[in-house]
């Protein structure tokens, strides 16, 4: 199926609303990036396209395509036959009429979907007289057609082999009065788009939402209508009691208006219907209403996905209560208190044919339980090792189980990552971890302390030795100039006093001389050890430096 609802993924925040009110269990695909982030994709070919996820995203990471741009660029040049669902009436009370009248003024052909609603339950009440069905789902909801044809392929044997009133409308149109115009449908719902594709009957789903949008964005004005008049001008006849189709349990009082004794069981709303058309999976077929009338949305199709409608649920079930008042009083029959025959009944038995209004399904296959075996190894990637913990069932991955959510690991459409608890038991573990490689850090900053006060005390007392060798030197070089001073003038004593044996001289100004050079060498060294000192307090006093700077980091570390 191609793509309907659609992601943005710059949006998604991975908070898994659209899985925690998503009834299809493979439609939705969550992965995390390589950021870190989890985004959540659909995936088309199990997505029923109910919408729900649309409604409940807070972030508008959701969305839907539908055909009111391509048809509106073909509105003009085909002469587009436009079908209006009686939804328009509660989603858009003042402004029906003049939408129609605007599609009328293109040239278009106007035609109401609440006739094919009526041969819908003519063609009901016929098949169900004749006996040629048995106990039956009805199926003008198209996300729930998709269900029961994607999960619960088993129960098309149930599913009402009666079309929908919008495509036994468009079949009316078709084959009936022979128009061969494309065909669109304004309407609440999304899931219309896969019912189109299936039967082939209509070729433009334009939601009720995505129309009014484009209306503004195009500067179209749209006059507004507050009259209370419910009759309008189509171009072929205007349905009855078919109008409240969209309301919960409309099919079931249209049967009931000509029926009453039918066994009907009506279920809506997406936590509801859904659960219990598993739970009629189930069942022995004794246990079985006659008809189950479902629709997906809570409030039916007035308040669809699609409508982008500020109406309230009280706002819409006022407008469906006038508009049946509205049909009972053009509704015409024999008998007292209409409970004759229905004269529009009358006209379809001798124009219509039932057979004409019949459709098929596409089941698919469905995908395989994993076993309990293998789920174990995924139930222990998601750090859940014992009983208790498979029963967790916290929903924060947006599924009502920690089964549930093994089963998506296992076929690809999560990641045990995605697992709160799991999350939380590897973060616990990684802190765990952190306060011991902490602690341990705290000993070698301790102990790096200590050497580090140590080594300022080794260093001041070099220091402290330089400082006495400097003076020592010093003093020695003091001494050492005024002993060599003295034996130079020895020497030229001894030289200039001829009354001294001149071998004597000789040999004493030689020790003389020996020994002022020696002096004179010791002076060499003082100066070079005077030089080294320098050099070698300098660098004592930079080491001083850095060894406040070590300390200065290692207390910081340590209060940290």
């Amino acid at each position: 199926m191609n793509e309907i609802i659609i992601v943005k993924p710059e949006k998604c925040v991975g908070c898994n609303a659209c899985i925690r009110c998503c009834p299809a269990p493979e439609a939705n695909m969550t992965k995390q990036l390589d950021d870190g982030r989890f985004i959540t994709m659909v995936n088309p070919d199990k997505c029923i396209a109910c919408g729900e996820c649309v409604k409940n995203c807070n972030h508008g990471a959701r969305d839907y395509i539908d055909d009111t741009e391509e048809c509106m660029s073909h509105v003009i040049r085909e002469k587009i036959i436009i079908m209006a669902t009686p939804a328009m009436k509660a989603v858009i009370p003042t402004k029906w009429k003049g939408v129609l009248d605007w599609f009328k003024k293109q040239g278009c052909t106007i035609f109401d979907v609440s006739l094919g609603a009526d041969i819908c339950t003519w063609a009901h009440l016929r098949t169900i007289e004749q006996g040629k069905i048995g106990n039956i789902i009805t199926q003008p909801c198209a996300a729930i057609v998709k269900y029961i044809e994607t999960y619960q392929p088993k129960l098309l044997q149930n599913l009402s082999p009666i079309h929908s009133p919008i495509a036994c409308s468009a079949t009316y149109v078709k084959k009936y009065l022979r128009r061969t115009n494309p065909i669109a449908v304004i309407t609440p719902c999304i899931a219309k788009k896969t019912e189109f594709a299936e039967t082939g009957l209509v070729e433009y789903n334009i939601t009720i939402k995505k129309l009014m949008e484009y209306f503004d964005r195009n500067g179209i004005t749209i006059p507004t209508d507050s009259g209370d008049d419910f009759t309008y001008k189509f171009d072929d006849i205007q349905g009855q009691l078919g109008s409240v189709y969209p309301r919960p349990g409309g099919l079931r009082d249209n049967l009931w208006l000509h029926n009453p004794d039918i066994n009907i069981t009506d279920s809506e709303g997406v936590q509801k219907v859904y659960p219990e058309i598993d739970m009629y999976a189930k069942m022995p077929e004794s246990k079985h209403p006659q008809v189950f009338d479902v629709l997906s949305c809570d409030q039916g199709c007035n308040m669809g996905p699609a409508a982008g409608s500020n109406q309230t649920a009280f706002d819409v079930m006022a407008t469906m209560r006038a508009v049946e008042n509205d049909a009972k009083s053009r509704r015409k029959s024999t008998g007292l208190m209409g409970r004759g025959e229905d004269k529009l009944f009358k006209k379809f038995d001798d124009e219509l044919r039932v057979a004409d209004f019949l459709r098929s399904y596409k089941p698919s296959m469905p995908t395989p339980v994993p076993s309990v075996a293998q789920l174990e190894p995924i139930f222990e990637k998601m750090g859940k090792h014992t009983e208790l913990d498979k029963r967790n069932d916290c929903r924060a991955c947006g599924y009502k189980s920690c089964r549930e959510m093994a089963i998506a690991i296992y076929r690809g459409l999560n990641t045990p990552d995605n697992c709160i608890v799991h999350a939380k038991s590897v973060l616990i573990a990684r802190h765990s971890a952190l306060a011991k490689q902490h602690e341990h850090l705290a000993e070698i900053t301790a102990e790096c302390l200590e050497l580090s006060n140590k080594l300022k005390n080794d260093v001041a007392k070099i220091n402290e030795n330089m400082n006495n060798i400097g003076e020592s030197t010093s003093a020695t070089s003091e001494r050492a100039a005024v002993v060599k001073e003295l034996l130079e003038n020895i020497v030229a004593f001894c030289n200039d006093n001829p009354t001294m044996d001149a071998d004597s001289v000789t040999q004493l100004i030689s020790i003389l001389e020996t020994t002022i050079s020696a002096f004179s060498a010791l002076d060499d060294n003082v100066n070079t050890t005077n030089e080294s000192s320098k050099l070698i307090r300098d660098s004592i006093k930079s080491i001083i430096e850095l060894v406040a700077e070590i300390n200065t980091t290692l207390i910081k570390t340590e209060e940290e």
